[in-house]
Parts: structure tokens; sequence; C-alpha cells
């Protein structure tokens, strides 16, 4: 693996050689102000103005030749348009093809230039990086703040390429007008709607969307699941991709079946948990540490799920079935044993066999690219509908009947339905999943599990986990390696994964706790708000356990029309580091809304603030496990002990830490259930905002 130096310098193009940022130079000053300010204490004031004035200088070479290439591109397309009237008019195929050739000939100079833009937009992003960790001075914060939104800004240039976007709009609409449709010629401000099939465009548009980092509906829901490279959206449309015919597709869908069924698990009870619990002789408020158990044993199964999945597929998820059949089956008893121990016994059950690290494993380890981005979007699906099904299958268990001296009822429903869904899900995985082959580096081969089985033995497979479930990894082990050494080698403990959660915490920078903080937060603010559903509707507006059923089902089938929304739209016109801390804010927002701060508390003030709450809380959670991804360090994209798991453990101890100031608060009555919990939330969304908004510029 060899570093960014080396690489720009091996994949420059030739001709354009003395066009690029002179990287080598400003790593050697960034050493020399090193040593300076170790031996003779330069000023820093006077450092900043010398290195911002070479970074200009750099910048603004890079700047002149884009605008010079831009304007070449311009012209060929002028000139091509010249020539397509006349082409037209003869309806000559064969000059309208080499007319089309043409376009595409255009188009691939078009991509040499972004990929100009690519590297040199890199180069600044990392030496800024540099500078900040190796000079201890947040000079990042200083240069983005003052050269961003400057209206002549160089550096928006380099990364808003409006001029370009005009360059790729000409092509679009001019090979699009030579694609023959239905016997006429296409028109894509006729069709805004049209698809331009032409493979340069894609690739063109794949590479636009990774400078900028926008985004699609699919890709943003990826983001959610923290397993999708952005490399996939790189490649061109008509490249192929290893294993893609002979991935398992059954397994996959074994394993998105199971993020539904342990979504549905997780929230199947809401509704009905203040009841169950009132009926076993506690509080309605012990709801919270009812529906937290599950999430308290769930910090510990993510971390075990993790590392067994080095090894196997098929037998953690195996386990992960059957303890959910006995936990669900244990919830469902509890009401005839008249035993809250065993009803909080069955619950931590079912917190133990969350496979969802598993799941997300598979599909970043045994999906093909070609494939993979889909899969993710399925994953999140899964769970958002699952989030969304969950109580609505609560709602239509209103039945009470016994089967000699079992009771079936509201409360007891949830976990027989459970326990059977298991069971049966239990023989489909037995009988349909293959365990995917592995090569010598912990990985699933694609292109061999068609012919393995779960049968199989995999003892000589038992190594970490290499495959990365963060965006742009190459870029970032490049990264790591020239901060541990500026030789420009890089050494094995620069690339190995974290060993341990204090190890892992070690590599966190304020960045990547920020981002955590983040999630903790709105994992947070989600949690206080579903869980204490069913009580404080029912104390307030008397709501029944069918209403509130319907509620949360509402609210969880916002997830999905609501990221179509910000992904397909929202993520083109503002960034993401802009679009995190407007969701933030409209949290904010929601939770002041929820407040009970007169003596009358309405149903469309409450039904107002937790859809606030709740939409913006997931706009932000694709948001920012996107960040999360870029400014996370390589060395935790891979491991037992990598991103995916350590946010995981962030939200999950939200959830935790949410049910557990429910059930204390109702020590306080019921009467000061909302705003007691709310309290928690307002200040850690204010942390959280301030946090946000020191780290935002290095977000650039």
């Amino acid at each position: 693996m060899v570093n960014f130096g080396k690489r720009l310098m091996a994949e420059q193009v030739e001709e354009w050689k003395e066009y690029y940022i002179n990287y080598k130079l400003m790593k050697k000053k960034v050493k020399q102000y090193v040593q300076q300010n170790r031996t003779n204490g330069k000023d820093r004031q006077q450092v900043l103005k010398e290195f911002s004035r070479i970074l200009d200088d750099e910048i603004e070479k890079v700047v002149l030749f884009i605008l010079e290439q831009q304007g070449q591109l311009a012209s060929q397309i002028q000139e091509l348009e010249s020539q397509r009237a006349a082409i037209l008019e003869t309806s000559d195929i064969s000059l309208v093809s080499k007319l089309r050739e043409s376009y595409r000939e255009v188009g691939r100079d078009l991509l040499k230039l972004l990929r100009f833009v690519e590297m040199n937009a890199t180069g600044i992003r990392k030496i800024l990086k540099k500078f900040d960790k190796q000079f201890g001075y947040k000079f990042t914060d200083y240069y983005v703040s003052t050269r961003s939104n400057h209206p002549y800004s160089l550096l928006q240039q380099v990364f808003k390429q409006v001029g370009i976007g005009a360059v790729v709009g000409a092509l679009s609409r001019n090979l699009a007008f030579l694609q023959e449709r239905e016997g006429s010629y296409l028109s894509i401000y006729d069709h805004p709607t049209a698809i331009v099939k032409d493979p340069v465009i894609g690739q063109i548009n794949a590479s636009v969307n990774k400078l900028t980092h926008s985004t699609n509906f699919l890709e943003f829901l990826g983001h959610h699941a923290l397993i999708v490279p952005e490399d996939a959206n790189i490649q061109g449309p008509t490249e192929d991709y290893a294993g893609d015919e002979t991935y398992h597709f059954m397994s996959l869908l074994l394993n998105l079946a199971n993020t539904f069924l342990y979504m549905v698990n997780t929230y199947i009870i809401v509704p009905t948990a203040d009841d169950y619990s009132v009926s076993l002789g506690a509080a309605a408020t012990v709801c919270g540490v009812i529906i937290g158990s599950m999430a308290v044993a769930q910090v510990f199964s993510s971390v075990y799920f993790s590392a067994w999945s080095n090894k196997s597929y098929f037998k953690p998820l195996v386990f992960s079935s059957i303890v959910l059949f006995m936990g669900n089956l244990l919830y469902a008893l509890a009401y005839d044993l008249n035993s809250l121990t065993v009803l909080l016994l069955g619950r931590v059950l079912c917190g133990l066999g969350s496979a969802r690290a598993v799941n997300r494993r598979y599909i970043s380890d045994c999906v093909p690219l070609k494939i993979r981005l889909q899969a993710s979007a399925g994953f999140v699906s899964a769970s958002a509908l699952g989030m969304a099904c969950g109580p609505a299958l609560a709602g239509v268990l209103q039945v009470k009947f016994k089967i000699y001296s079992l009771t079936f009822n509201q409360n007891t429903l949830p976990g027989w339905i459970m326990a059977v869904s298991w069971l049966l899900y239990l023989i489909w995985l037995w009988i349909s999943f293959k365990e995917p082959a592995r090569d010598n580096t912990g990985d699933c081969d694609a292109s061999q599990n068609n012919s393995t089985s779960h049968h199989g033995d995999n003892s000589d497979m038992e190594n970490g986990l290499n495959q990365p479930l963060l965006l742009d990894t190459k870029e970032r082990d490049d990264e790591d390696i020239e901060e541990c050494d500026d030789s420009e080698e890089g050494s094995n403990d620069s690339r190995r994964p974290a060993n341990s959660i204090g190890e892992a915490y070690r590599l966190l920078t304020p960045s990547v706790k920020v981002q955590l903080l983040i999630y903790f937060m709105l994992k947070y603010a989600m949690e206080i708000l579903l869980s204490e559903s069913s009580v404080i509707t029912n104390y307030y507006f008397k709501w029944s356990t069918s209403t509130v059923s319907v509620f949360l089902a509402i609210l969880g089938l916002t997830v999905l029309p609501v990221n179509a929304i910000v992904g397909s739209y929202i993520t083109r016109l503002f960034e993401d580091r802009q679009i995190l801390l407007g969701s933030e804010i409209l949290v904010l927002i929601g939770i002041l809304l929820s407040f009970k701060v007169t003596s009358y508390y309405s149903e469309p003030q409450y039904i107002t603030s937790a859809l606030i709450t709740f939409v913006a809380a997931e706009v932000l959670e694709g948001v920012n496990l996107s960040l999360l991804s870029r400014v996370m360090s390589s060395r935790l994209a891979q491991g037992t002990f990598n991103g995916g798991l350590l946010s995981t453990e962030a939200g999950t101890l939200a959830r935790v830490v949410a049910d557990a100031t429910i059930t204390l608060a109702g020590n306080l009555g019921q009467s000061l259930l909302l705003n007691v919990t709310l309290l928690p939330s307002l200040f850690i969304c204010i942390a959280s905002l301030i946090a946000t908004v020191c780290t935002f510029n290095s977000l650039y």
C-alpha cells in the first residue's frame, strides 16, 4: 500500500504534471514549521500567514488550470453542436453514431479532469489535516472559514464544481437528444425523469457526486447502515464485478429477514409494556426497564456477535434465533407465572440474541459490490419496516382467551407471536442458508460461496475482519500511514485494527467524538419519545393501546419517504455538514415543543412535536453516519472493534440511559414524567449543537 504522496505522483496525467498541487513541498513546509517552532518558538501567526499564502498559490494554480480545461471542453461541445444539425438532417445512422462517439470522447476527457480535481481536493484536505495534527493549531478552521465563503473563493472552485456541472449538463442533453426512443429524439428538459443510458454520463455523474458528496435515495439509506464503500458509486455501469453471479441470494434474504424480525421484536411490546408491568404489580413507568433491558443486553451481544462473525455467519444466526425464541417464550409465560423477573429475563435474552452486527457484516463482506448499495438500503428498509410493523402488530392483538392454563391477551400475544416467528425463521435458516467461503484474511469469497453449505468446516478461517465497513477506506489508509511516518513508509501498526474498546477509543479524533455524541443524542431523543409514548398518551389523552400502536406505526412509516426526499433532493442542495446542523436544530425545536408549559397539554402539540423530533432525528442519523465514516480512522474500518460497532454501542447506550431515565422519573409521578425526561434530551441536544459548531469546519 502506498501513501497519498506516492499515489499522487503515480496517478497524475503526465502532460498536466505541473498543474497538480505540490503536496511534497507542503509536507516539507509543515515539517519545517514544526522544527522551527520547537527550536526557536517561531510565531504562530507568522506561520499561519506563510502557509496560507503557499496554499493559496497552489490552489490558484489548480483552479486556473481547471477553468482553462473547462473552456476547452465547452469549445469542443460547441463545435459538435454546430455539426449536429447538419448530421441529423441527413438521417444517416452511421454519422449519428460517429457524432455520439465524439460526445463520448469529450465525456472521457471530462472524466480525466474530474479525476484531476479529485486528486487535488484530496491533497488539500490531507495537508490541512496534517498541519492541524503536527503543528497543534486549528489551521483548518481558520483557512476554511476565511476562504470557503468569500465571493472570490478559489476553494469553492475545487470543491463545488459549478462550471464542470454545466459541461456535464451540456453533454447529458446532447447524448440524450441522440438517444432514439420511440422514433423520436429525447429531450431531458421535456422528460426530466428520463434516464440517459450512456455509460459515460453514468460515470461522470458518479464522479461529480463523489466530489460533492451528493447522493441519492439508495446511497442515503446505505449511510444509515454504515456499510457502503463510496467507491462502489464511481464504477462504470458496464463494469463487471467479481462474484455477482454466484453470491447466495437466499442467504442475503435471511439476513434481511433477521433484521426485520428483530426490529419487530424490539418495538412490538412498546404499546403494551406499561399495561404488562401494571398487571404484574409494578408501576406503569417500569415499562422503561422492560423496554431497556433488551438494549442493556445488546451492549454486550454486539461485541461477541461482531467477533463471532469473523469465523462464521450461520452459527451466530442459529444462536440468535434460539435465544430469541426462548426470550419471547419467557416474556409470554411471565403473565401466568405472575413474575416480573421472568418478564425481564425474557427481554434480556432477546437482547442477547441481537445479530445486527452479523447482518451488517454479511452485507459488507459477502454481497457483490454491484448490488451492495441496494443490499445496504434493504438493511435499513427492513429495520424501518420492522419498527413500523412492531407497534402496528401490537395494535391488532386486542383479544383475550385461554388455552388450558395459558393466557393469550394483548400483553402475552407479542411474546407468543414472536416465539413462533423465530421458530419458523430458524427452520428456514437451517434449510436455506449457505455459509460463504472465506479467503485467508477472513473475508468472504463470493465467487466460491455457491458451492459451500453451512455444514462446512471454517476452523481455518478464524482471522480478523479486514473488509472495510466505512467509506473511502483507501484514502484513510494512506492518510493514517502518512500521519504515523513522515518517511512515506507506513508501519504495520498504522494499519492494524484496534484490538480493544480502549484502543479504539484512543483512535477517536474530536470530530469523531462529536459525531458519536450526535448519534447518542438522536437515539436518546427517539427512545424517550417512543418508550414513554404509551404512558404519556394514556395519562394526558386517554389513548387506547390501538391508538398508540397506530401513532407509532405512522412514525415508523415516515422513515422511507423522508429519506427519499432528503437523499434525492436535499443532499444535492446542501452540504452534509449543513444538513447535520439543520437537523440538530430541528430536533431541538421538536424537544422544546414537547414540553408541557401550561396547564393544558393538547394532542396537536404532542403529535406535532413528536413528528418533528422523530423525522429530524431520522434525517440526522443518515447524514451523521455519512460524516462519521469520512472522519473516522481507517483502523476503525476493520476488526471486531470497528466503527460500526462503536456507533451501535453509542446508540444502544443511549437507549439504555433513556429507558432508565423513564423509570427513575416515574418515581416523581406521571404528572412530571414528560418534562423530567425531556430535560436530559434538551441538554444533550444543546451540547451536541455546540460541539458541532466547534468542529464545523473540520467536516469540510
